[in-house]
């Protein structure tokens, strides 16, 4: 009897989801709880595991398919007693002192599926040698270049003046240089491909966030001298103690916390004609993706000390670079903070993400001439950026709150001793 593979339930806010890709083809053997396709929502990728062992039969739903929880996407023929699991025929035989199976994420089992690598070819940077996605990417970009270098013609020179008749005085030739790689190309190539369901919601609630909001922003500077010492000071301390490095951005959000505090109203929100005032502090950790962006949410960080936020955002790293990142860990959040310096930005406006009514923008930090007791002295200076929803944040509140921001990072003994 066969056994359908089938949609699992989506949650409330999400009503379809578009099937990426399958891992196995009909006649493939699979085993229990392995990875058969991959679902996009508008959040995050779905995996959909092997409900028991068998062989694929039918599949029903192929790549691009929109489909609904509880939809039946294929079906597995139970396999006979006597077989046994057994490997793909695609899967390569281990050579000899090798390991068979290599501790893999799905994302890194997904792009090596995709693209026929062999993960015994590539170096692991990861914990243990293991392989991470950044790995593969860099090893599919230096195989693109090198095939690329291979496929190009060399420079040629093409005569454009037409062959001379007798008699007729020669000119000087006109030359096309045709050349691919190193000289001048004349190819102008375009590639259409469809947006993400994540690209796709990205756009629309931009684009939300644009026309729905009076957004404004307020900039401001911040001397990072004082941070910079004190993390230099207790650094190894900390990551002993602790096991996870003391960054910038713990210091980041225990500041936006007691900004909020004292300005409530910026970690409120706008719900048609009702202001939804916060309680509580789920700060939002804008992240970049090769999907797109998005914002892991810290729940009650106020609760949390600068080791647990610190494990707290290494943790949502290895999410994402895993592809493991779950609606829990994206939903909600009253407030957002990005950090567009990590890139080299040096000043930039961040646009709200709705419903929220502001989001604070770190930059790269540079080293800059400023007056200190009337001498002019070399400082690390950052400059921050502060968005918001000017229905419901003033124009005091919202540089009040980015002034608080500066005075606690200035005077990082604030953060730690809660005065």
């Amino acid at each position: 009897m066969s056994i359908e593979v089938i949609v699992p339930n989506l949650p409330e806010s999400v009503s379809d989801a578009t099937l990426i890709t399958w891992h196995k083809q009909p006649g493939d053997t699979v085993i229990k709880n392995e990875n058969l396709v991959d679902l996009e929502t508008d959040k995050v990728v779905l995996e959909v595991p092997a409900p028991e062992s068998g062989i694929l039969g039918k599949i029903l739903k192929e790549d691009g398919s929109i489909v609904v929880g509880g939809e039946i996407l294929a079906l597995l023929e139970p396999q006979a007693a006597e077989e046994g699991p057994r490997t793909a025929a695609t899967s390569p035989e281990p050579e000899d002192g090798e390991e068979s199976d290599i501790p893999l994420s799905p994302s890194v089992r997904r792009l090596i599926a995709e693209n026929a690598l062999d993960p015994f070819a590539i170096k692991g940077s990861g914990k243990d040698g293991r392989l991470t996605k950044t790995d593969v990417l860099d090893y599919l970009h230096k195989k693109t270049l090198q095939e690329a270098q291979l496929i190009a013609p060399a420079v040629k020179e093409i005569p454009l003046n037409p062959p001379l008749s007798k008699g007729e005085a020669e000119s000087p030739p006109l030359i096309k240089r045709e050349a691919e790689g190193r000289g001048i190309s004349n190819l102008r190539p375009e590639q259409r491909v469809p947006m993400t369901r994540l690209r796709a919601k990205v756009a629309e609630r931009l684009l939300q966030a644009q026309q729905n909001a009076a957004m404004l922003t307020t900039f401001n500077e911040v001397n990072m001298q004082n941070v910079i010492d004190l993390r230099n000071q207790y650094k190894e301390r900390f990551e002993k103690k602790h096991h996870v490095k003391l960054g910038f951005m713990s210091f980041f959000v225990k500041a936006s916390i007691e900004a909020l505090k004292r300005f409530p109203a910026i970690n409120a929100s706008i719900d048609d004609n009702d202001i939804i005032y916060h309680g509580y502090y789920d700060i939002g950790i804008a992240v970049s993706t090769e999907r797109g962006l998005i914002v892991p949410v810290l729940r009650d960080a106020d609760q949390l000390d600068f080791a647990g936020i610190e494990q707290s955002i290494v943790d949502f790293g290895a999410k994402t670079r895993a592809g493991t990142l779950t609606y829990d860990d994206l939903k909600g959040g009253t407030f957002t903070i990005t950090n567009g310096g990590i890139f080299g930005s040096m000043l930039s406006t961040p646009i709200l993400n709705p419903p929220q009514c502001a989001i604070l923008g770190m930059h790269a930090i540079k080293e800059r001439p400023v007056v200190e007791n009337g001498q002019i002295v070399i400082r690390p200076i950052m400059y921050l950026a502060l968005s918001y929803d000017h229905r419901l944040v003033d124009g005091r509140e919202a540089v009040q709150f980015l002034v608080t921001i500066k005075e606690c990072l200035e005077a990082p003994a604030h953060l730690l001793l809660n005065i």
